[in-house]
């Protein structure tokens, strides 16, 4: 694709202004109207519908493209060529052989391009190339490479592509939670590619390094595919990890050279930096192939009344994506639809399905949903029935943004935002992997962000995309690594560079609660059980909780203990496979929740109340009287109350209350305060205030995806008229994750172009007093009371009257965490 491959994103760019709002907006590089550049296009297909032109917003064209092929290095290895040729491959792209020639000469490598680019190979060139080399060793392991995916489900597709190359030599193989444990020491002494991913790195391989010493000993390439999916707290686990690896490597003399594959993003070099700790070379410039994409912005239309307090509200997204979805796969068009949530992901299957089979009978049976909590030989029945043909259409959660491979698709949906604007090409390079013209749709969700991106459409082509935003030195996270790092070998003085600031003063404050022992020769582990079970990579909190059917026992699928509270709660819905359950008890002790199947047609959402306390302020600024500040706070929050919705039309249908305890988070969180004098002469009454506040810290959540690259639900807020630790009216944005997964930290960085985007999706929006496209909150625990839209304006006018521009330096994860007391980090542990 065409895409802007710019190697640095400015780290704060405000969009350009925009036309009014209308029908459609044109400008440089894209197609103005709703007009398909060619007859029977897809796009032609989704226009036919009576209304459906009115709900285009913008159409993007991303032009055909021819590639770049370039000759084989001289130092491949005849073989490897000569499978990759069998296999269709004569030519590599030029993007291809520059990453291939610096991963061969021993320069690590961070190589971003789009998706469907070959990435693949840019990597498998040297990896087989060393490998068949080394296969001829008078110990029959030679060279060895490691290769890492964020899901098992990836690096078994990997390990496919591999297999059916068929190189002599390349004894390759899987090694997850899934392995036979008989497999388990083969894979060990004799496989020379291992595919797995960071958890079994985490959980296995690095404590029991020792089983390893021979692949260690000859590692000679680490890949880390889909690098830019290890962002927030995730990702910053993972940079932990991969340091502990190249610590144990050391130990065994070994210097593997680490390539880094990603969809595009702003800076592919600081990303591999934060990852790894290493300087990489970077390669973004695309030669591969593309055929045109034609991109959707799509808005659904107003329904009257059927909100809190009786607020218009858009047709759901879910609903309009199910009937764009039904739409082209009873047209013929293989299409996947992305959706934020695995209930999402249920209902619009269920949806499509029940649509489908009014057109034809038997036509619902080509369309499934696949998402987390499936049995993993579900989800490879799923991706192999897509591969096929025999199924049309697939609703799925972003398991399958990843590499998956799923060619021959046609179209792709995007039931919101996806978050950044990197995912949202990732997404849509799904379809035309065969050259033909594709189409790419985003169905906006009503919310703020959404409402705002799909009328600024220069907010989302005429933006470079983002960098990734990870924080390794976040304590919470660094500490219980430091614990498993030591426990793996000594920690040492020498370690405190690979580590990063702030780590002498973990491990002496990790020493001093009694995880570590100080030694002349480093810190030791000092504790008989695993300290790798302190760190939880994708911060789910501890064991899923079992979704078990009340009557028979059978376990229907998982939901991470973290999310309980919100989706699993007494009297919620929950939907597998499109059949709705209603929940009867949830046992958190148990880790179960007890589940009848239902026949109403309800949707569920939890309401929760938030507390916030001030624990420290790590920087604050100034705009004229007021003041900008990033700390460490301590959030108390509670659900406490659920929504009844209709499914289909969104209309709340009433509000049951819940009695579940309160849960608290310590975190990172940016916040404003303002003087009660200035409120008033800018229009903000005293009376006012708690509500103009209120709707400006909603919308101020919803837009913080714009800079920040999070979702909308990693984050949280609290306003209040007058703050106990500030004295002042105060609007609080924080992270959802201990420690901080640095979303607010951008926030903090890029104020002034977050606000101005926030005051302009609050002025932008045609509801009088606040809907849910701007200031409504679906997840407010004081129903949406009070919210005060216009007087919200008033406030960030004065907010952004003397703002500065936006910080330039600094970095998202370079920020000192003075903020956090090193026992406090101890105690996360």
């Amino acid at each position: 694709m065409a895409f802007n491959h710019s190697s640095r994103e400015p780290p704060c760019q405000p969009p350009r202004s925009s036309p009014p709002r209308g029908p459609a907006v044109g400008g440089t590089g894209h197609t103005a109207g709703v007009t398909a550049p060619h007859p029977r296009t897809p796009v032609d297909r989704l226009l036919a519908g009576p209304g459906r032109a009115e709900r285009v917003r913008h159409v993007h064209t991303v032009p055909e493209r021819a590639g770049r092929p370039a000759a084989w290095p001289h130092w491949a290895d005849p073989g490897v060529v000569e499978a990759l040729g069998a296999a269709g491959i004569t030519a590599p792209w030029q993007h291809q052989v520059a990453a291939a020639d610096a991963a061969h000469a021993g320069r690590h490598v961070a190589l971003s391009t789009g998706t469907a680019s070959g990435k693949s190979l840019a990597y498998l060139l040297p990896v087989l190339t060393a490998v068949r080399a080394g296969a001829a060793a008078p110990n029959g392991r030679g060279a060895t490479a490691l290769y890492l995916a964020p899901t098992k489900a990836l690096a078994a597709d990997q390990l496919a592509g591999v297999a059916r190359l068929d190189v002599p030599g390349v004894r390759a193989a899987t090694y997850d939670g899934d392995t036979p444990r008989e497999e388990r020491r083969w894979v060990r002494e004799h496989a020379n590619v291992v595919l797995t991913n960071p958890d079994l790195l985490h959980h296995s391989l690095l404590p029991g390094h020792e089983h390893w010493a021979s692949f260690l000993r000859a590692l000679s390439y680490v890949v880390v595919d889909e690098s830019h999916h290890y962002r927030g707290v995730f990702g910053s686990h993972v940079a932990a990890v991969l340091r502990r690896l190249r610590r144990v490597c050391a130990r065994y003399r070994s210097e593997p050279v680490f390539v880094l594959a990603s969809a595009t993003t702003a800076d592919p070099a600081g990303t591999a930096r934060l990852l790894t700790g290493l300087d990489a070379e970077v390669v973004t410039d695309d030669a591969s192939p593309r055929g045109a994409m034609h991109v959707v912005l799509w808005e659904p239309p107003l329904t009257p009344g059927g909100g809190e307090h009786g607020a218009p509200t858009r047709r759901p997204a879910v609903v309009e994506t199910a009937d764009l979805l039904t739409d082209l796969v009873a047209a013929g068009v293989p299409t996947l639809a992305f959706v934020p949530s695995r209930r999402g992901t249920e209902t619009m299957a269920a949806t499509a399905r029940r649509r489908l089979e009014e057109v034809e009978p038997g036509l619902g049976d080509r369309v499934a949903a696949y998402r987390g909590g499936y049995l993993p030989e579900e989800r490879r029945a799923l991706e192999a029935a897509l591969r096929s043909g025999a199924l049309l259409g697939l609703a799925a959660t972003n398991a399958l943004e990843l590499g998956i491979d799923v060619s021959g698709l046609d179209a792709v949906l995007m039931c919101g935002w996806p978050g950044r604007r990197s995912s949202m090409w990732q997404q849509a390079g799904r379809a035309g992997r065969r050259g033909r013209q594709a189409l790419a749709v985003l169905v906006a969700r009503d919310d703020p962000l959404d409402t705002y991106l799909v009328h600024h459409p220069e907010a989302v082509f005429g933006q470079p995309v983002e960098a990734t935003v990870l924080d390794p030195s976040n304590p919470y996270v660094l500490a219980p690594h430091l614990c498993a790092a030591a426990a793996e070998l000594p920690v040492t003085v020498d370690d405190l560079a690979l580590f990063g600031e702030g780590t002498a003063e973990l491990l002496a404050a990790l020493t001093a609660r009694g995880f570590l022992r100080r030694r002349p020769t480093g810190w030791y582990w000092t504790r008989p059980d695993r300290a790798s079970d302190l760190a939880d990579l994708r911060g789910t909190g501890g064991d899923p909780v079992r979704i078990v059917e009340a009557a028979t026992g059978r376990v229907l699928g998982t939901v991470d203990p973290g999310s309980a509270h919100n989706a699993v709660h007494a009297g919620a819905v929950y939907l597998h496979q499109g059949e709705p359950w209603s929940v009867r008890a949830l046992d958190l002790a148990e880790g179960v929740a007890a589940v009848e199947r239902t026949t109403d047609e309800v949707s569920t959402q939890a309401r929760e109340v938030v507390d916030i306390r001030v624990l420290g302020v790590r920087e604050e600024r100034d705009w004229g009287p007021v003041r900008l500040h990033l700390g460490t706070v301590e959030v108390t929050s509670q659900v406490v109350s659920f929504l009844r919705k209709h499914v289909t039309s969104g209309t709340v249908l009433g509000e049951e209350p819940l009695d579940l305890p309160p849960r608290a988070l310590r975190t990172t969180a940016v916040w404003w305060t303002m003087p009660a004098d200035l409120l008033l002469a800018a229009g903000v009454d005293e009376e006012s205030v708690p509500g103009a506040a209120h709707a400006a810290e909603h919308a101020a959540i919803g837009l913080l995806p714009l800079v920040a690259a999070c979702d909308r639900w990693d984050v949280g807020g609290v306003s209040t008229a007058l703050h106990q630790d500030t004295g002042l009216p105060t609007i609080f944005v924080h992270d959802g994750h201990p420690g901080g997964a640095g979303f607010a930290e951008r926030g903090y960085r890029c104020a002034r172009t977050w606000l101005e985007a926030t005051r302009q999706a609050v002025s932008d929006c045609e509801c009088a007093h606040g809907c849910p496209s701007c200031v409504q909150s679906p997840k407010c625990g004081n129903g949406n009371e009070p919210l005060d839209k216009a007087r919200a304006l008033h406030l960030l006018d004065l907010v952004l009257r003397h703002a500065t521009a936006d910080e330039t330096t600094g970095g998202d994860a370079d920020a000192e965490r003075t903020g956090v007391p090193p026992a406090g980090a101890a105690a996360a542990v």
